[in-house]
């Protein structure tokens, strides 16, 4: 009988511990789902601590590209020729356009650029020229502009086909035997 009797007192422990940490977790469940509605019912975003602010940029302090095009089909070339295509553009902004930094795609095409700024109205360049050597079929070699425009990144494009040399006889196949 004893057993039973403390049996039952353990289990009634039991219980009771588990039943006040139940209501322990609800009681926090409840108090999160408050503080979820009240910053619902704000409508206000909240900003992290390390995020970085930022302000819309004056458009008095950009300049802004309108170029003829933005794509040159150089069409079908052979292996080993040199393609030069020139982009012209006018600067559309209110405040000289300044190119920073033009980078290539690959090593096979290279850029040179209006270096000056170029006033609001005026006219400038981006040259492109790709080298076919060790280049063979679909081409799409790419000049990426950085620049005081928005967006501050613009990409101009070649495309093209490069029919492969013809292997000769002086350039062996495969292995030699000998």
């Amino acid at each position: 009988m004893k057993i039973k009797l403390l049996s039952a007192f353990a289990l009634a422990l039991v219980l009771g511990v588990s039943c006040s940490q139940k209501s322990d977790q609800d009681d926090k469940i409840k108090a999160l789902e408050e503080k979820i509605a009240q910053l619902e019912n704000q409508n206000t975003a909240v900003t992290p601590a390390n995020a970085q602010t930022t302000t819309a940029a004056d458009p008095s302090t950009l300049g802004a590209f309108q170029f003829g095009e933005m794509e040159y089909d150089f069409g079908t070339i052979n292996e080993g020729q040199v393609v030069e295509h020139v982009f012209n553009f006018t600067n559309n902004g209110q405040a000289p356009l300044v190119i920073s930094n033009i980078t290539a795609s690959c090593g096979c095409t290279s850029p040179d650029w209006t270096k000056a700024p170029v006033q609001p109205g005026e006219e400038g360049f981006v040259k492109v020229v790709f080298n076919s050597t060790a280049k063979s079929g679909s081409q799409a070699p790419t000049v990426t502009i950085q620049a005081n425009t928005n967006p501050t990144v613009t990409r101009l494009r070649m495309k093209g086909s490069v029919t492969p040399k013809l292997a000769g006889a002086a350039a062996p196949a495969g292995p030699l035997k000998r």
